[in-house]
């Protein structure tokens, strides 16, 4: 290939991936006591998790993510029950980065501001970047540049986990939640913004602003998302045939979801089934 037709980039991260895995409880294990060198993030994808570092104490459940630290000793409080899964990967950061998360010779770089303890308002996005990185790890292909941008990307998820929290008035807020709650307890049902509207109370124009503002899409947006991020959880854990899960789904034409799934995953049911079923589990 002729020099003058390649690409150069100097590719800079500063972070460095270790290695990553699904976490299967199997019931009265306690997470060992310990103190690692490297970062840890926790995605927990079902069940609930409790951990504790140093004098902090956690309490984590479906959807939420947990940094520790490294040199400082961390444990579980509690057995963890046998419907416990989460995912973890360790990395570390490059030592000349100080506190703010700037190298030295650059303090007006953006940092990435990486709460502890975060609920995301979109784990499926988390999910499928763990996925991606457990494929690739599970077959040997992930590059090294990979696995550290994978990583960085994870904790863009969980840093937008506290900028999507709109400052709007607690009333707001409780209405928008309110209506994300009616859908994450009735998706299965044939339910429209507007049949939210009314089971709440609300005009449907009044509550579709609420919602956009807090959440920032639509209801309608709303219903598909949880919708096809539960369809994810079947595709990869069930053995169900595509159409049976467009009906658990709320969605009884099975091509009118496979073109929903689609458009929010740019890829089919069964090719997402496909390429996300290999990942490194380990169980206790």
């Amino acid at each position: 290939m002729k020099p003058h037709n390649t690409l150069w980039l100097k590719t800079y991260c500063p972070l460095k991936a270790h290695n990553a895995g699904l976490f299967i409880s199997r019931g009265a294990a306690m997470h060992p006591t310990r103190v690692i060198d490297s970062h840890e993030l926790i995605f927990v994808k079902q069940g609930e998790l409790d951990m504790w570092e140093e004098d902090s104490v956690f309490h984590l459940e479906a959807g939420q993510t947990l940094h520790l630290f490294p040199g400082r000793q961390h444990g579980s409080t509690k057995p963890m029950p046998s419907n416990l899964k989460f995912y973890w990967i360790h990395f570390e950061i490059e030592a000349n980065y100080n506190r703010y998360g700037h190298r030295h010779e650059d303090e007006y770089t953006p940092a990435i501001k990486v709460p502890q303890v975060a609920c995301l308002p979109q784990p499926e996005r988390l999910e499928r970047l763990f996925r991606i990185f457990l494929d690739e790890q599970e077959i040997g292909a992930l590059h090294p540049h990979a696995a550290n941008l994978l990583t960085l990307l994870m904790l863009t998820e969980v840093m937008q986990s506290i900028e999507e929290k709109a400052a709007q008035p607690d009333h707001l807020n409780a209405v928008a939640t309110w209506a994300h709650t009616f859908i994450r307890i009735n998706f299965d049902r044939p339910i429209t913004p507007s049949k939210v509207a009314e089971a709440l109370g609300y005009n449907t124009d009044y509550l579709g602003r609420i919602y956009r503002k807090t959440y920032g899409c639509t209801l309608t947006e709303a219903i598909h998302r949880h919708r096809v991020k539960i369809a994810c959880q079947y595709l990869l854990d069930s053995k169900l045939t595509i159409s049976q899960i467009a009906q658990k789904c709320g969605y009884p034409d099975p091509d009118y979801f496979r073109r929903i799934f689609r458009h929010h995953m740019q890829i089919s049911p069964g090719d997402y089934r496909n390429e996300f079923s290999r990942v490194h589990v380990n169980t206790h």
